[in-house]
């Protein structure tokens, strides 16, 4: 499947290319970016892997992550996307479309996070009609708890992944 793309305002979600690897690479690379994600920033080779499951997801189930880009210039403001990770984590999403997303430290506090996965989730409304989704958080990741808020997503419990304590919440689509 081809990724489409998609618009708001002042954003442009598209397919990943492969070069926006250095973005995707000096992103995923940051300390305070990933503080609440992975804890740790990933080097060249690991983003160059995430670049290319981001590419084979749309490919392999027809859904998958999205470059976030600003409308008024194609600046690279970050991720967004739905996925299936097949997570080693207790109890199990069940085979739930997981949303995400992450953004550069520049794009932080401008509304960019909200106005994208609002957009993307009306696309997987429209396209994939999905009863539901899900996304799991560092119990402290306060603001991407927001976004998830604001999107319908509710907290529906706490899970352990890679060990760790993981804040699980769930959007039950209004999409018949």
């Amino acid at each position: 499947m081809m990724p489409p793309v998609l618009k708001t305002d002042r954003l442009i979600l598209r397919p990943h290319r492969v070069e926006d690897w250095d973005d995707v690479a000096a992103m995923w690379a940051d300390p305070e970016v990933v503080r609440h994600v992975t804890g740790v920033p990933s080097s060249r080779p690991e983003s160059w892997g995430r670049l290319l499951r981001y590419i084979g997801h749309w490919q392999a189930l027809g859904f998958g992550y999205w470059v976030v880009e600003a409308r008024d210039d194609g600046r690279f403001l970050g991720e967004v996307g739905f996925a299936d990770y097949r997570r080693d984590i207790t109890p199990s999403l069940g085979g739930v479309p997981e949303t995400g997303w992450v953004f550069t430290l520049a794009a932080h506090g401008q509304g960019y996070a909200s106005e994208a996965v609002q957009r993307m989730h009306q696309w997987a409304d429209q396209v994939k009609g999905w009863r539901e989704t899900v996304c799991i958080f560092d119990p402290e990741h306060i603001v991407s708890q927001h976004v998830a808020r604001k999107t319908g997503y509710q907290i529906s419990g706490e899970a352990l992944c890679m060990g760790q304590p993981t804040l699980v919440m769930r959007r039950v689509s209004s999409v018949d």
